[in-house]
Formats: structure tokens, sequence, C-alpha cells
């Protein structure tokens, strides 16, 4: 891989300006991210309109934003917020603990306790929604109570992760479309996010079932064995834990009452192995989780399917076809709940 990323740009000024004139503020993070004060989400009142669209491009571009509220938020304020962006609506697949605010079924509360949240979710890089054609554009992550000892979530950009790869697996990457193991939903490896315009990867290293490579130079297919599905997969994680390091990624520790919000299409991401700890280690962590209705159906090339049969027969003879649960197992003793 590449020694260099390209950087993010200083947060546009304008749309800083648009912000300020309505009394907030925005501030990028280092080396992704932005920092948002001033916008109160705990009231009924949305922000502007102009303050929304500045807003959720500075996050197309920078992949997540941090709101730091003055005051505490309850769980409609966080779910009001949360439909400020892409689809403007919750859409919402996931279970219900019982220790939910009153069982909203819009609200995935985790924690690292079972008895106050759903434990051990995300460990592995993903995007949320990658069972469906048009995956969730936005997440939304409220720390109800952040853990003493740490527990938070990595981020990794998914657009400087692509130019970040060599010339060569930036080519190969692009011919290749992913199956989800759960629904048979392909979406492509490589895409061009809708807002950004960046060229972005995108896998989901815990619900896959199946690669299909485009050959090169011909109409043809095929499936990836066992042997290059597994050597696929261990390079995305590669390119992505880079990130942490190489100045395109992440490790975010949550303050008290933080609301993050992160593009979908923008940043993959995945739960610090600190989140999962026992209680007795790192302190009780409770977050909520929004996810948005997407806005456009992320699509495969090459006129391949939305869908594909990935319970059924193998269409293309040889290589990995595997639906159900987490899909294809790329790391024996790997936790791969999502």
């Amino acid at each position: 891989m590449k020694t260099e990323s390209t950087k993010l740009p200083p947060i546009d000024p304008a749309r800083a300006e648009v912000i300020e004139q309505s009394g907030g503020a925005i501030a990028a993070l280092d080396p992704i991210g932005a920092q948002v004060s001033g916008v109160d989400l705990s009231s009924g009142d949305a922000p502007p309109p102009g303050v929304i669209d500045v807003l959720e491009r500075e996050m197309a571009l920078r992949g997540f934003l941090v709101f730091k509220n003055a005051t505490q938020l309850d769980a409609e304020d966080f779910l009001r917020a949360s439909c400020l962006w892409g689809g403007r609506e919750l859409h919402s697949t996931h279970g219900v603990h019982p220790e939910t605010p009153g069982g909203n079924r819009h609200i995935f509360r985790l924690s690292n306790d079972e008895r106050h949240g759903i434990p051990d979710v995300g460990p592995q890089w993903h995007n949320d929604g990658s069972f469906l054609p048009a995956t969730f554009s936005h997440s939304g992550y409220h720390i109800i109570r952040p853990a003493e000892n740490g527990g938070g979530t990595h981020f990794a950009h998914q657009g400087l992760a692509f130019e970040a790869l060599p010339e060569e697996r930036q080519e190969r990457w692009s011919r290749l479309s992913s199956v989800n193991s759960a629904s048979g939903v392909v979406h492509p490896l490589v895409h061009v996010h809708p807002v950004s315009g960046q060229t972005c990867i995108w896998l989901h290293l815990g619900m896959t079932g199946a690669v299909i490579e485009k050959l090169p130079g011909g109409d043809g297919f095929r499936l990836l064995q066992a042997d290059e599905l597994k050597q696929l997969c261990h390079d995305y994680n590669e390119i992505l834990n880079a990130g942490l390091t190489d100045g395109y990624g992440v490790a975010y520790e949550y303050h008290e009452n933080d609301c993050v919000f992160i593009d979908n299409l923008a940043v993959a991401h995945r739960a610090a192995p600190e989140a999962h700890m026992p209680v007795e280690q790192q302190g009780l962590r409770i977050m909520h989780r929004s996810t948005v209705k997407g806005t456009k159906d992320l699509a495969p090339a090459f006129d391949l399917p939305q869908h594909v049969n990935i319970d059924g027969p193998n269409p293309l003879g040889e290589g990995v076809w595997q639906g159900g649960g987490v899909g294809f197992r790329w790391e024996e003793g790997i936790p791969m709940r999502n």
C-alpha cells in the first residue's frame, strides 16, 4: 500500500460562515471528522435548512460530525436530530432491548452489560444496512454513559483509503462486487460518493457471502475462491486499520452527551475492542444508535443485478457462495457479530 494518503482540505470558509451566522461553529478534527458546537439538538426547532445543508456536505467530505451538547439530550431529541440527514426518516431493522426508553423501535441500545443493552455488536469494519439495496444514508450514536476506562468507535475514511491503495489494487477492486450473506443484495466494492464525489471502497467484513469479479477485457464474471476472498478481506481490513496511523482513520473516544452522526457511504466503522470488555474492567458503557433511510440504491456496475439468491445454487460454478449468518469467515476465531 502507499505510505501516504491525501489529506482532507480545511473546513470550507463559506460553509463555516453559514453556521456561524446561526450562532454555531464547526472545527475540523484531526485527521478526519469535524466538531460542531452551538447547534442545540435538544430544541424542537431544527437548524435552518442552509445550516443543515452545509453540515451534511461537510459530513460527506469529512466522514462524521461530533455535536457537543450543552444540555442532556433525551431519546426523542436524538431521533429528531437523526432525521436531519439523508433520507430524512428513520429506517430501523434491529432488535429492541428491554431497557430501551419507551420501547422505541428506532433506538438500538448497545452496552457491554447485557442487562443494560445489546452486547458485542460491530467488532469488524462495516457500513450499516449492507443487507439493503439503498444502504442507510447516515447513522447516529448518542453516548448515554461512556465507560470510565474507554470504549469508543473506530472510523476510517473510505475515500482516503481508496487513494492509499496501489493503482493495480484500485483497478482490480473496481471490478469487484460483494454479495450480502443475509439478503443476497449486491454492492460494488468501489463507488463514487453521491455528495462529495470521492471514490470510496466499501465492504462489510461481518456479512459477506460472496464476491463477484468482472473479468478484465471481457464480458465474463467469476467468483473469488476461498483463498482469494480471505486475502481480500485481510487486505481490506489492513487498509482501514492503516488509517488509524496513516492519517485517514481515528479511534474516537466519547465524552458524556456526545452525539455523533456519520455519513454511512463515506466512513466505515467498528466498535473499539475496549467497548466490548467487561464492566468490571472498563466501567459501564451505554450507547443509543439510530439509522436513517437511504436515498439511492448502492447499485453494482457491469449490469449486475441488485439482488441474487445467495441461498440458492452457485450461479457461476466455482467459488465462495455462502448465505446466512455472518457469511464467509475470513479468519478463524475472530468475533463477527454485526
